[in-house]
């Protein structure tokens, strides 16, 4: 056993010295919750804006700061390059008014859901967003109708994400409190493009999802 596995079993076992055998967690009580509950920076301030900015730059996403009047014009722009283009059923139709219209647009879920197989073969997705946590430079979707299935999020090579300043909060906690409204929804955590540096310690991008993230940022 390596020495690691064994300080971490040493300090679970020291951890449950004197606990009965099949108590649960719930029987100590209640858990502490006395962390911060929210951030410094309020939400949708400029200064959390530019906060959320900085982390997702330095995730290498790109940012699109714009008027809620040009996010079809930015959108039309990012996805210039695509034949083809994926939107979840309730995306607002406004935001795409300005797509060229050589690229294929399709509605996941009208009339089915795609396979992954016809999502391998499309080049983008727009989607709108829950909430953004700008400590972690985080987007959240939450699979409402305006932002779809988890899918359509992780096969396309480009995500172009529309959030709203309002949706910024400051820290985790903020964030986590805003999705609790609606605990069953599945959440999806987005923290830039999808990457790894794990093979060789090269980072590789795209792999366990969208080579590319475009945060339109409208506000």
């Amino acid at each position: 056993m390596s020495d690691a596995r064994t300080a971490i079993l040493g300090n679970i076992a020291r951890a449950l010295d004197g606990v009965p055998s099949g108590v649960g967690l719930g029987e100590f009580g209640e858990v502490p919750r006395d962390y911060r509950h929210t951030g410094t920076l309020a939400a949708g301030s400029a200064q959390v804006l530019d906060l959320l900015v900085d982390r997702l730059e330095d995730y290498r996403a790109v940012v699109h700061r714009v008027s809620e009047g040009e996010i079809a014009a930015a959108i039309s722009q990012i996805i210039s390059g695509a034949t083809s283009l994926v939107r979840p059923p309730s995306l607002p139709d406004g935001w795409l008014a300005q797509v060229s219209e050589s690229t294929r647009v399709v509605t996941d879920g009208v009339p089915s859901v795609l396979t992954p197989y016809e999502l391998d073969e499309i080049d983008a997705v727009v989607t709108a967003a829950r909430v953004a946590c700008a400590d972690t430079g985080t987007i959240v979707l939450d699979g409402e109708p305006d932002q779809g299935r988890r899918a359509i999020t992780l096969v396309p090579d480009t995500h172009v994400c529309v959030v709203f300043a309002h949706q910024v909060v400051h820290i985790v906690p903020e964030a986590v409190q805003i999705l609790a409204e609606h605990p069953a929804r599945p959440l999806t955590w987005i923290s830039g493009p999808s990457a790894t540096s794990d093979i060789e310690l090269n980072r590789v991008e795209g792999v366990h999802g969208p080579r590319n993230l475009h945060v339109v940022l409208v506000g």
